[in-house]
């Protein structure tokens, strides 16, 4: 056994769960694909300066929970925490935004690492699938990419998750509505370092989760009382959409989100079953970010669901995702004569596109039977020395028990008919 095990925090992925980890990626991704997103991928590592601006210097994220170091040649690098400024970097440096047909529409699927207390439904290394529109101010995108979460977990018979639903203003009015929160924050009865967030961001207070704090917090001023005309057409836009679409959500005027980029519509997916750690996914309207991070004026919405999460919400709901069997055919050699022929059918199967699997290692037929069982196969093939001699295989379904004996030369022609 080996000395090492996986660093605190994180988890191998490993067969037979890791299908159900494959089958949320596709399901959540399917929609997107389906609407015009392109696929990206960006390095797992980036510039500390890219998550300090664009998530925010005051954010846990980026104060408390990012790995950051320095290389040998000096460069300050840091594991990517979220995906989003990533994605806009990307974008910006390859000059989609240029191509002239906005809003540039990508989705990516990918590993992220925050250094935060483990525990279940929270990792330091977590899998995320997200999606990003950049370059249009537009409510139908906020809606788009709300409805295409929603038919994402219909989609894998998630039922007990709920979409709340926010609007954080803009330039125009969320000042206005900062300095009375801040007016109010500074009459309550806060830790040193909570109070430290009141002058540098103080919507982050409104997203602690200490009760101590959350009941101070009751008759806090609320941002819908403060959003200006534009952002109020804007929202009910938003909402209205959504409504039309079929998709129930729920108004959530504490809503906030933990990063510093988010403007107007704020959502979040959360799950009951889950305890404490209920957020599934979520995501906002940033126009600023492109901005912060030295590039032009470009209005963006996008959102991340947690894979890991969404696993779990499966489970809390008792969910069992139809999954295909890894292999459909099993072949079995007995002798080395049959090792070679068999061999070359499993090749010839494959290449007719079927899930094929083999007998490796000179199994006897009991052990290599068993073998098939454990591979979930439908068919079973078996030939042996008499077999060849009388040029068939034998072929065996192995939920009834029936074999046959088939042709040698057309047994890939009957196997692939049997399975369409």
């Amino acid at each position: 056994m080996s000395t090492f095990k996986a660093p605190k925090g994180t988890y191998d992925l490993l067969p037979p769960d890791s299908a159900t980890y494959l089958a949320v990626r596709e399901a959540i991704s399917a929609p997107l694909r389906n609407s015009g997103y392109g696929y990206i991928e960006t390095p797992g590592f980036e510039d500390v300066a890219l998550f300090a601006r664009g998530v925010g210097e005051s954010t846990d994220i980026v104060t408390k929970e990012m790995y950051a170091f320095e290389t040998k040649g000096g460069d300050q690098l840091a594991l990517r925490p979220e995906g989003t400024a990533s994605v806009l970097r990307a974008a910006l440096e390859a000059s989609l935004h240029k191509a002239g047909n906005l809003p540039v529409k990508l989705w990516y699927s990918g590993s992220y690492y925050r250094y935060e207390r483990p525990q279940k439904g929270r990792y330091r290394h977590f899998s995320q699938v997200g999606a990003e529109a950049i370059g249009a101010e537009d409510p139908a995108l906020d809606a788009e990419l709300i409805i295409l979460a929603d038919q994402a977990y219909r989609s894998l018979g998630l039922r007990q998750f709920r979409i709340l639903l926010n609007s954080l203003g803009d330039q125009e009015c969320r000042p206005v509505y900062r300095a009375a929160l801040q007016e109010f924050l500074r009459g309550l009865d806060l830790d040193e370092e909570t109070r430290r967030r009141i002058d540098i961001n103080p919507l982050r207070v409104l997203d602690d989760k200490r009760a101590d704090v959350q009941k101070q917090l009751t008759d806090a001023p609320v941002l819908r009382d403060h959003l200006c005309d534009a952002c109020k057409a804007y929202h009910e836009e938003v909402r209205a959409l959504i409504s039309a679409a079929g998709v129930v959500f729920e108004d959530d005027e504490r809503l906030v989100r933990g990063l510093d980029y988010y403007t107007r519509t704020t959502f979040e997916f959360v799950h009951d079953g889950l305890g404490s750690q209920s957020a599934v996914g979520g995501g906002g309207r940033y126009d600023g970010l492109s901005e912060m991070i030295g590039g032009p004026a470009l209005p963006s919405v996008g959102w991340a669901l947690g894979v890991d999460r969404t696993v779990l919400a499966l489970r809390a709901e008792g969910v069992e995702l139809d999954l295909p069997s890894p292999t459909s055919v099993f072949a079995v050699p007995l002798g080395e004569e049959a090792r070679r022929a068999l061999f070359g059918i499993v090749t010839r199967l494959r290449q007719d596109g079927v899930a094929a699997d083999f007998a490796y290692g000179g199994k006897g037929l009991k052990a290599a039977m068993k073998a098939a069982n454990r591979s979930g196969a439908r068919y079973t093939l078996v030939a042996g020395e008499r077999d060849l001699a009388e040029g068939v295989v034998q072929l065996k379904e192995m939920e009834s028990g029936e074999q046959t004996a088939v042709p040698l030369d057309s047994v890939v022609a009957e196997v692939v008919a049997r399975l369409a």
